[in-house]
């Protein structure tokens, strides 16, 4: 039987990637050691890191006058971080909260500076929506505006990159980034945690605009400095090696997929076939508008709490893990990231319209 991990974060990777982390396990190109066994700064593992740097570059065409960071602490890490490493440019940050990690970095961020709330998800006929966001509601003053761009807990994505004037753009792309083309020319600082799109929990992949780099605060700890992460070229102290390897066999997994345009297209289908069976049930509900139903994780609840327990054994003895949704939210979450096979999604709504069919 083939199994479906439709898990939120550690996620399911490309089965070719697996495979090949798995032949290299013992013998990394020849070395007679595993990649994880040999140091960060030995020639061959700079070459890696290099390789891996310029296959993300070229993915998201990322413009020369950003810096690629590989950093400890995944996207929880960046909560901290951002507002440290941006606090010279001013006393103040704004925020788009529209979940619990949106809510979470502007909590961390009140650490550092003042977190100031400029607008935040809104209901509307029993609906989460975004309210748009433009550059008069935002302090000019402030030291970056940020937001998330999919909230992986309650299943909203923001398509739409909020107007705010001269003030830097910071996202939070953890469980979306990779999953489309992106202009990376509208962000001041894009920051990811790992485990969704681009390989093992651990690491963080941060993208930052070369001006933006001499802002921080004098407390900031050395290893979360993004000057000098940029100037250790992502090795100012031992790096997660092992992350940072797959991380690269994910990006080079992207570029055989045909790049991020070919990657959203299936994305996309994936996405649809989901909401159309939910849409067309009376059976499932979700609950999001449908301009900011998020292709990365669909959420959705049974009619009747006491079948949730019943729907996710049944799922699992077809094949089909990790559906239980997010206890801040109940209800049931399929995280259909980028390694999420098609047939995944055509297997999980096929179960689902049986089990509607028999517990009406």
């Amino acid at each position: 039987m083939t199994i479906y991990n439709f898990c939120a974060g550690p996620a399911m990777l490309p089965a070719d990637v697996m495979q090949q982390a798995q032949k290299e396990m013992l013998d990394w190109q020849g070395l007679g050691r595993s990649v994880m066994e040999i140091s960060h700064r030995s020639k061959e593992y700079i070459a890696l890191a290099e390789q891996a740097e310029q296959d993300l570059r070229d993915l998201l065409a990322i413009p020369d006058n950003y810096k690629v960071l590989f950093s400890h602490g995944g996207g929880r890490g960046q909560f901290a971080a951002v507002p440290m490493n941006l606090r010279g440019r001013g006393e103040t940050a704004d925020f788009l909260t529209t979940g619990s990690w949106s809510q979470d970095a502007f909590d961390e961020a009140s650490k550092y500076l003042s977190s100031h709330l400029v607008s935040k998800t809104a209901v509307k006929e029993g609906l989460s929506f975004v309210p748009s966001i433009t550059a008069d509601m935002v302090n000019p003053k402030a030291a970056y505006f940020h937001y998330c761009s999919n909230e992986t807990v309650d299943g909203i994505e923001v398509s739409d990159v909020p107007e705010t004037g001269e003030v830097p753009v910071v996202v939070d792309m953890s469980s979306n980034i990779l999953s489309k083309p992106l202009d990376i020319s509208k962000f001041g600082v894009i920051y990811a945690g790992a485990q969704k799109n681009i390989g093992p929990s651990g690491l963080a992949v941060v993208i930052v605009r070369d001006d933006l780099l001499d802002y921080a605060m004098t407390e900031t700890p050395s290893f979360m400095h993004y000057q000098t992460i940029a100037k250790f070229n992502s090795m100012y102290n031992t790096p997660p090696t092992y992350s940072w390897y797959l991380a690269g066999l994910v990006f080079k997994w992207l570029k055989a997929q045909g790049g991020l345009e070919k990657i959203a297209a299936v994305n996309t289908q994936k996405a649809e076939l989901l909401y159309q069976c939910i849409d067309e049930s009376d059976f499932y509900i979700n609950k999001v508008h449908p301009d900011f139903r998020s292709k990365m994780n669909v959420t959705f609840h049974l009619p009747n709490t006491d079948l949730d327990g019943v729907f996710l054994q049944e799922a699992e003895a077809e094949g089909l893990v990790a559906l239980k949704g997010h206890r801040k939210v109940g209800g049931m979450r399929a995280s259909i990231y980028n390694a999420m096979p098609l047939e995944g999604v055509v297997a999980l709504t096929n179960f689902m319209g049986d089990f509607a069919r028999r517990n009406k």
